[in-house]
């Protein structure tokens, strides 16, 4: 079978790990198959945004851990390659919205998989965790990075400290998630919003989503200068000509992403 499951539905793309037997856990075949899926999908101007999530109703149970013992004969500070490197490199510079569907468990590299994504949507009944402090590891995907951005120092090192699970309320309430959806409809819910991202102006998103990471990378001033720039570039596209032009005539926009 193969390890990542691809649907497409207009101009939404879903990515589905399918590792049920090991509940989607993380291997070099399914980072092999994401990576290769990702950057195919970057270059595919048809599609307006992606949905990640895992088969048989389990998003990721996190990394297996049979692959220890092979990462400990890397360099101590580790090979491009490894523990899915080029994955985690491409999802965190993606150009198109990013979108995890989580039902049930999202752990360990499973939790760094969805903050990894732009937007997090999560079933009632879901449960998030970084427990690697519990196997005498620690997060090696961005899990330390991306939680102290997403939820604040205080609450972050309370999770990765414990290794504790909190479940979708509170992960909702804390920032990681960002709507809460009845159980087996999360898939349901991240497809209406990526449909509803869809339906406006792909370069528009594309330099929302790339001002908005910037925030993380620097200072206000610096954020606020690409914030600026990204602004008069969309000023100067056809979409933005398009928009206003429908807007005006009360009629629905039909973006090109020029």
């Amino acid at each position: 079978m193969s390890e990542i499951l691809i649907e497409r539905e207009d101009a939404i793309v879903t990515l589905t790990i399918n590792r049920p037997r090991a509940r989607n856990s993380l291997n070099r075949s399914v980072f092999d198959a994401l990576h290769a899926q990702l950057v195919q999908l970057r270059h595919d101007d048809s599609v307006r945004a992606i949905i990640l999530t895992g088969a048989e109703g389990v998003f990721c149970a996190g990394a297996d851990i049979t692959a220890f013992d092979a990462l400990r004969a890397e360099p101590l500070l580790g090979s491009r390659d490894a523990a899915g490197g080029p994955v985690w490199a491409e999802l965190a510079s993606h150009p198109k919205p990013l979108i995890a569907a989580v039902e049930k468990l999202a752990l360990g590299g499973g939790m760094e998989l969805a903050l990894a994504c732009d937007i997090v949507i999560a079933a009632e009944s879901a449960r998030f965790a970084v427990p690697e402090v519990k196997l005498g590891a620690i997060p090696g995907a961005g899990g330390t990075q991306r939680l102290v951005h997403a939820i604040g120092k205080a609450k972050a090192m309370a999770l990765l400290l414990t290794g504790d699970f909190i479940d979708a309320r509170k992960a909702c309430e804390a920032g990681i998630v960002a709507e809460v959806t009845a159980d087996g409809h999360a898939l349901a819910t991240a497809r209406a919003m990526a449909g509803r991202i869809a339906a406006n102006s792909p370069l528009a998103v594309a330099l929302a989503k790339d001002a908005a990471l910037q925030s993380l990378e620097g200072p206000l001033a610096q954020g606020l200068e690409h914030e600026k720039r990204n602004f008069f570039i969309a000023l100067r596209s056809a979409d933005n000509l398009e928009g206003q032009q429908a807007f005006m005539n009360k009629r629905p926009a039909l973006f090109t992403g020029q």
